[in-house]
């Protein structure tokens, strides 16, 4: 009898080499397809949860994060046009204002509800490796997607904080880090900026061109664990300090492009599909036969993707319909703080079993649809 460690193993291994062939088979992206190998296979019985497991898929989210603040030019943000601020904003408002009313028209749960209107651009990283970071309505989806994953962020840990202690003095307290926190991380960004104008030759000691040390992942990887580590010491989620060292690492050390490859294909290449993996492996599908589960997942899944395909309406001005539509649905997937919320939700009973299953399915049926719907639109765009 093989130990259930090796078969886990042996299991994981042969998914994530094995899943952009039948990605390619099925012409399915392939974080979806992840998603779905790794709950067949816990259904089977081949893939179950166990520490080591729970820990790196742990790590894969942190990191897919932080490949997703590795992709934000913020000088490109910062110089963007104040109309398209301003758009971006809109965008998110409107699609915060439709989310809402959407949830209570159809009398969803509280916790549903504020988890709809979440942006996370963790898949638009693997979206940019797909597509090229270069296109235009990408630009923008990061540009929206950004301020709405850090508000998202914000909201996730005044969630988390209040579903803990409540609405009281800790929470005050909390809120109080995070406020802090966002302060500081400003005015460090703007110390380093004035440091290497003054002193450029600090980024080639840092990061130097001829490396035979790998002194820039060291660098990275560093600042990467660092910033969770002080998230850590201040109980806020972990998700917002693996973004910032991204960001960090885009902003100061641009220069060195072979960077963001190496990072990117150790991140693409096993923890990142490792975190894909451990969601399917998390979604029992025998829940599937669970009356309500299925519908209840689709009526979620249609209000999120419809909240912002209207919200969208307000960015047609700027790139056109098509690019407006494909940006609308690159900022419907936002599975992993949907995950958190509803994770956080049913461990504090403020989420009854069913919504949490509507909720990891409806972040799965999200990224079936959104993903397919893009490829589409992608290639009738180049046809055109």
């Amino acid at each position: 009898m093989i130990p259930s460690n090796i078969t886990l193993i042996l299991t994981l291994s042969l998914l994530i080499w094995g899943s952009p062939f039948v990605a390619k088979f099925v012409r399915i992206p392939i974080p979806p397809v992840e998603i779905i190998l790794g709950s067949v296979f816990a259904y089977i019985g081949l893939v179950s949860h166990n520490q080591y497991f729970d820990l790196i898929a742990e790590v894969g989210f942190l990191y897919l994060m932080f490949l997703a603040g590795m992709e934000v030019d913020l000088k490109q943000i910062t110089k963007s046009p104040k109309n398209v601020i301003q758009k971006a904003i809109l965008f998110i408002t409107f699609m915060s204002l439709f989310s809402i009313a959407l949830g209570m028209i159809f009398r969803l749960n509280m916790i549903t509800i504020i988890s709809m209107p979440l942006i996370s651009i963790g898949l638009l990283a693997s979206l940019s490796k797909t597509y090229g970071k270069d296109q235009p309505w990408l630009k923008l989806a990061f540009i929206a997607g950004v301020l709405g994953e850090i508000v998202s962020i914000a909201a996730l840990t005044i969630f988390d904080a209040a579903s803990t202690t409540g609405f009281n003095i800790e929470l005050v307290i909390k809120i109080g880090y995070l406020l802090v926190f966002i302060i500081s991380v400003y005015l460090v960004y703007k110390l380093l900026n004035l440091l290497f104008w003054w002193f450029p030759e600090l980024k080639n000691i840092l990061v130097p061109k001829l490396d035979t040390s790998d002194q820039d992942i060291r660098l990275a990887m560093a600042l990467f664990f660092i910033l969770i580590a002080v998230m850590l010491s201040l109980e806020l989620e972990l998700a917002l300090g693996a973004f910032i060292a991204g960001i960090a690492i885009s902003a100061f050390f641009h220069h060195e492009k072979k960077l963001g490859e190496k990072m990117s294909s150790l991140g693409f290449g096993f923890l990142v599909p490792i975190f894909f993996l451990h969601v399917g492996a998390s979604f029992d599908l025998k829940s599937l036969m669970v009356e309500g589960v299925v519908s209840g997942a689709l009526l979620i899944t249609t209000l999120m993707i419809l909240s912002r395909i209207l919200a969208a309406v307000v960015l047609k001005k700027i790139s056109g319909s098509r690019d407006a539509l494909l940006v609308a649905l690159s900022l419907s997937m936002p599975l992993t703080l949907l995950v958190a919320v509803a994770t956080i939700g049913y461990e504090t009973k403020l989420l009854d079993l069913l919504s949490y299953y509507q909720l990891i399915l409806a972040s799965i049926f999200e990224i079936l649809i959104s993903m397919t719907v893009i490829k589409v639109l992608h290639s009738r765009r180049k046809e055109d």
